[in-house]
């Protein structure tokens, strides 16, 4: 069996679309040896798929660039424009209720420093008080590779949407944080936003 010339250039660019509308996952996913703190690949099979990253559908009145945090879906939008989404999985916490409506990117950080509250302080003090001072970054810092400090008003709202050193932890709502993102999620989130990017979070 021979293909003809014609034949392969009608149909290669068929192939190559199909190519693309597949994207390797664990390339996305893949060890990260660069990073002040390197990262191992995700173990994909433990992360349910529809909690992974993709470009989706997505409809909505808000432009390219905002950030749609969909608390109840456990879900985060990047705007892409032209009706079309960067969609992560996120997990939740107490603090990740608090806060609903329009805020703004106010500071970014790679490898944050983690200071736990008073509150947190005084609910678990054999395990928070030393950290009173802050956690430096680190691959055991709960702020995880990245975070993204949420502000109105030239004010800090204490929301963070932060990395965490817990994967399994996205999808859930959990005792304690804001929103939280696999580690290789947040640090490609972290590179489309800049200070000033519009942020929406959505409450049940």
């Amino acid at each position: 069996m021979t293909i003809s010339r014609r034949g392969l250039l009608i149909g290669l660019p068929l192939l190559l679309a199909g190519c693309q509308s597949m994207p390797n996952q664990q390339a996305l996913y893949g060890d990260l040896p660069d990073e002040p703190f390197p990262l191992k690949k995700v173990p994909l099979e433990k992360i349910k798929p529809e909690l992974r990253r993709q470009e989706v559908a997505y409809e909505t009145v808000h432009p390219a660039g905002t950030v749609v945090v969909d608390t109840p879906a456990r879900r985060l939008y990047y705007v892409l424009g032209n009706g079309r989404a960067m969609r992560y999985g996120i997990g939740v916490g107490r603090a990740g209720l608090a806060l609903a409506g329009n805020a703004y990117v106010g500071r970014n950080a790679e490898w944050p420093t983690w200071t736990p509250t008073p509150n947190m302080i005084r609910r678990d003090p054999e395990k928070n008080r030393k950290y009173a001072g802050g956690m430096p970054g680190g691959a055991n810092n709960p702020l995880g590779a990245r975070a993204m400090y949420l502000y109105r008003g030239g004010n800090d709202t204490m929301f963070r949407i932060h990395g965490t050193n817990q994967p399994w932890s996205i999808g859930q709502a959990m005792s304690s944080g804001c929103v939280r993102m696999m580690n290789h999620d947040v640090i490609d989130l972290h590179a489309r936003v800049p200070v000033g990017t519009k942020v929406i979070v959505l409450q049940a």
